[in-house]
């Protein structure tokens, strides 16, 4: 297992880092000069920032641009890819966001991994950063994403919520743990978010059923997983939500 205090960050435009990481590991709140971009070739991480909330399957990646703090957490066992990216490459959109991962893509991050930390510019290793950097850079933004308040009372509610998405705790209830009247609650919570609590909540256990699906849980134990009374309940909200059915996403 290597850290990054063993990576040299400063002569290569992307440096890459495979680890392993076992179920329930908490990388707690940190940030890089460099770009960092988070892919689990198995296993599924959850990613929050102060603004926003992710869970990443192992068909998508994380883009997190530098300095940003940010704070992972491994639902199981996670085999991970990062790739340390100069943060010249930064997108037009300054915030995190999820990224797809085809099969070319994810070969190219698989590919770099394998690479010394002073390979060649100039030759095979720097033309496959070059189609690395061309798959990255036109690769489909995924608007898969629960966006984070930031007043402690509020993310205190968020934070129970992402950790058990099938709580059935009413508004009063989330108020409550707020420390807070329910109209000032709901007001706040929807400045803060952009959507009500419902709403949001609703958002979390969608992501969450995302990376279930993914790891081969069937639709039923899903829909029961993240709070619903049956799956047919659940398929039809996931129809609404992605377009497609529960099935389109189990692997």
């Amino acid at each position: 297992m290597k850290s990054t205090h063993q990576l040299d960050l400063g002569r290569r435009p992307v440096v890459a880092l495979a680890d392993e990481y076992p179920s329930g590991f908490v990388d707690a709140a940190h940030s890089h000069e460099r770009i960092q971009l988070l892919y689990a070739c198995s296993g599924v991480m959850s990613v929050v920032t102060d603004k926003t909330s992710f869970v990443i399957p192992p068909q998508r990646a994380v883009w997190i641009p530098s300095l940003v703090e940010h704070e992972v957490s491994c639902r199981g066992a996670v085999s991970l890819r990062t790739l340390y990216i100069d943060p010249r490459y930064e997108r037009d959109d300054p915030d995190c966001h999820i990224v797809e991962v085809g099969q070319l893509f994810r070969a190219l991050i698989l590919e770099v991994t394998q690479f010394e930390h002073e390979y060649d510019l100039h030759g095979r290793e720097g033309q496959i950063v070059s189609l690395l950097f061309s798959e990255l850079l036109a690769s489909p933004k995924v608007p898969y994403a629960a966006p984070m308040p930031m007043d402690p009372r509020l993310v205190r509610v968020c934070r129970e919520i992402i950790e058990h998405p099938a709580d059935q705790r009413d508004i009063d209830q989330w108020a409550d743990i707020a420390g807070m009247s329910r109209r000032s609650f709901t007001r706040a919570f929807k400045r803060e978010t952009g959507m009500g609590v419902a709403l949001w909540r609703q958002q979390v256990r969608l992501l969450e059923a995302l990376s279930l699906l993914s790891t081969g849980a069937s639709v039923t134990s899903v829909a029961m997983d993240v709070g619903y009374d049956s799956a047919s309940a659940f398929c039809a909200m996931f129809q609404r939500a992605f377009g497609v059915s529960p099935s389109r996403y189990s692997f």
